[in-house]
């Protein structure tokens, strides 16, 4: 019997992006471990990508190509040859192509994060196509948008500087489910005395066991963030020298933020002007002190109508108090900026055929954008989408539309997946992809700052194949002759960061895959000396690029498309406003067929505050039935004053077969999409309540 520890990371969509030890016995995975000496990752995983194994050798993996027998969404196959299943895929997607190559589409996003696996010799293939672009929406382009048009890229707070900070606000996330590693310096912070506020519709299990907890409305924190800089400004709580160095726009902004004193911001927020005042006291003292804030968004924050302004808004107060001279101080939404991807290298953009006309889907649409005849403005019906790295049928917003979408009959559908999801029940052709353990991959972070390799530690099982070969052989059988489509994983890898960029000068590929890991070579506090990203080189109160791009210039609210106060027609037939944060041991539709932690999260469930509950006579246990005008699901009620009055929480994202009624809480949501960056708005929802 032999052993060894093979160097690997985490694939997930997760700020944290572990570096994994993968302890291999006669070519048997046998144990994943988080690595010790990774300084993020300190030799510690979450509950799901611990039991990593369990989901590599699953008894319900996908090992053999299959080709769909039964009807669209009965999920009834037969076993095919590779051979049988390229020649298929091939001869159709010619066939479309040859009519109008925009009729074909790609679809996925963050199955991977691997810079190699996720979308590289997959873009490729669609770009020879000549393919329909695909706008990669359903996560983070709102904030993404607004974070852009004040600091001007995504760059942040270093995770590792956490622990030295005096006040951290957690601003529209869970980090205890999804940020684990944060967290644990979160309470390094707090063991040294850090005072501790989350902001958040919902009482987490962050928001329990931090000193404060504002339990604001959905949708409501941009004009939060309004009402913080009113105090900040009108209180003097102030870095005159870093706003005269380092901003542009003061002057015009605080002509803005009179417009929302305390007393106004509490009413449209849902909280007291004591909390409004006291939050940003507590914010302001800190800076005056000399002491490092630190702000982390997280992705709950832009999912509604206004998600983009309300990401620009928070990020612009590290600037007013000259938080960013700390190294530990600032605002942190996400660092992916911070590493200099070299996408034209892994994508090959330049294969796209010259003089033909684009056009792109937004993935957040994908159920009405399914369900268009062709049309002058949308181009050609969809005739032939790739599925891979995604799950649209369970995560989409708007579920049940998305489901009569890949229903059609006409639809020509090939799903790459570890698993019978719910989407691969709606294949034509279903192939099977390896996970993390068998395949090579190089990865970013947007947590962390650190470069990363992944090792194949086992060899593929069954027939699974990488999805950078499956679109080779696809490539292959396409006719496609460009010498980048020969390409092995390795020499894909070692283009990924562009190595004349003085943060990734020490990139070299066959070096990383036996560290496992090196760090980007950036400053401690990204912004201490100003150096923003924006064309001003300025964090940017006010932003000519908004105003050229038919957007307010100036930090404002947009209220939610669905609330009490901005909806009343709508709010007197459904009057809760709901969420569906992720919920601990899933991560978005990953791990959901997990028995393990399936069973420990129990059935669909709803939070519903007491008296809410009361008025339907609802007690914890009951089923009930969450519905508006687009779909309904069940769940079983927990009734907690978790839940603020007038909000539900259903903690996502269930596979809908797994489900009592085939649904899950995307039945409810909308397609309508964000103030900026074209992003869905799951969170931006009406329904009600009713007891079964």
């Amino acid at each position: 019997m032999t052993s060894n520890i093979i160097r690997a990371v985490c694939p997930h969509d997760c700020p944290d992006t572990c570096a994994l030890h993968v302890t291999v016995t006669d070519g048997v995975a046998t144990e994943v471990r988080g690595d010790p000496d990774h300084p993020t990752t300190a030799g510690v995983l979450c509950t799901k990508v611990s039991r990593y194994t369990e989901r590599t050798y699953h008894k319900d993996r996908l090992l053999y190509p299959q080709k769909r027998i039964g009807k669209k969404g009965e999920g009834k196959f037969e076993r095919i040859s590779w051979d049988e299943a390229l020649d298929a895929i091939a001869s159709r997607l010619k066939i479309v192509a040859a009519k109008n190559p925009l009729a074909v589409l790609p679809y996925s996003y963050a199955g991977t994060m691997g810079l190699v696996q996720g979308d590289s010799m997959s873009q490729r293939f669609f770009h020879q196509i000549g393919a329909s672009f695909l706008d990669r929406t359903i996560c983070a382009t709102a904030g993404g948008a607004g974070y852009k048009y004040t600091l001007g890229a995504r760059i942040g707070t270093d995770l590792e500087q956490t622990q030295n900070a005096q006040l951290i606000i957690i601003w529209g996330g869970n980090p205890i489910a999804s940020n684990l590693h944060f967290w644990m310096r979160v309470q390094e912070a707090k063991r040294k005395g850090a005072k501790l506020i989350a902001i958040d519709p919902y009482r987490s299990l962050t928001a329990e066991k931090c000193h404060q907890h504002i339990a604001l409305l959905p949708g409501t924190d941009a004009a939060l963030a309004l009402g913080i800089m009113h105090v900040l400004i009108r209180e003097g709580f102030l870095d005159h020298d870093y706003i005269a160095q380092y901003t542009l726009g003061f002057n015009q902004l605080s002509q803005r933020v009179q417009e929302w004193p305390p007393e106004k911001v509490a009413q449209v927020c849902g909280i007291s002007s004591e909390e409004v005042i006291a939050l940003a006291r507590a914010y302001g003292e800190c800076a005056q002190r000399g002491e490092a804030s630190m702000i982390r968004m997280n992705y709950g924050v832009q999912r509604v109508h206004g998600g983009g302004m309300a990401v620009r808004n928070i990020a612009c107060l590290p600037a007013l108090v000259g938080a960013w001279k700390h190294p530990a101080g600032g605002v942190q939404l996400s660092l992916s900026d911070t590493f200099p991807k070299d996408m034209d290298a892994l994508q090959r953009p330049d294969l796209f055929p010259e003089g033909q006309i684009q056009r792109t889907i937004n993935m957040s649409t994908i159920g009405d954008d399914l369900l268009r005849a062709s049309s002058t403005n949308f181009g050609p019906k969809i005739e032939a989408i790739i599925v891979y790295n995604s799950n649209p049928v369970a995560v989409a917003p708007e579920s049940g539309v998305v489901a009569k979408g890949f229903a059609r009959e006409d639809l020509f559908t090939v799903v790459l997946e570890h698993f019978q999801t719910d989407t691969a029940d709606y294949a034509d052709i279903l192939l099977p992809a390896t996970t993390q353990l068998e395949h090579t991959d190089v990865h970013s972070a947007y947590g962390h700052l650190y470069m990363m390799a992944n090792n194949p530690a086992i060899k593929p099982l069954g027939e699974a194949k990488p999805n950078t070969e499956i679109f080779r052989l696809l490539a292959q059988r396409m006719g496609f002759d460009d010498p980048c489509f020969t390409e092995s994983d390795d020499q894909i890898a070692a283009k990924a960061f562009k190595r004349t960029d003085p943060r990734a000068i020490h990139f070299d590929w066959s070096s990383l895959k036996k560290t496992g890991w090196t760090k980007l070579c950036v400053p401690d506090a990204p912004f201490a000396q100003g150096g923003f990203a924006t064309q001003s080189g300025k964090c940017e109160f006010y932003s000519q690029q908004m105003l050229a791009d038919g957007l307010d210039p100036l930090p404002t609210y947009i209220p939610p498309y669905e609330s009490v106060t901005s909806n009343p027609v709508q709010a007197a037939k459904y009057p809760l406003a709901m969420i569906s944060p992720p919920a601990r041991n899933f991560l978005n539709s990953s791990f959901v067929n997990v028995q393990s932690l399936r069973d420990t999260e129990g059935e669909p469930h709803l939070d519903i505050h007491p008296v809410d509950a009361a008025q339907r006579q609802i007690v914890s246990g009951d089923k009930v039935r969450i519905h508006n005008d687009r779909g309904s699901f069940v769940a079983l009620a927990r009734v907690t004053d978790k839940a603020r009055q007038g909000l539900v929480v259903g903690l996502s994202i269930w596979w809908k077969k797994i489900a009592s009624d085939h649904k899950n809480a995307n039945e409810v949501t909308s397609q309508r999409l964000t103030d900026m960056g074209g992003g869905p708005t799951f969170y931006d929802v009406l329904v009600q309540v009713e007891k079964l």
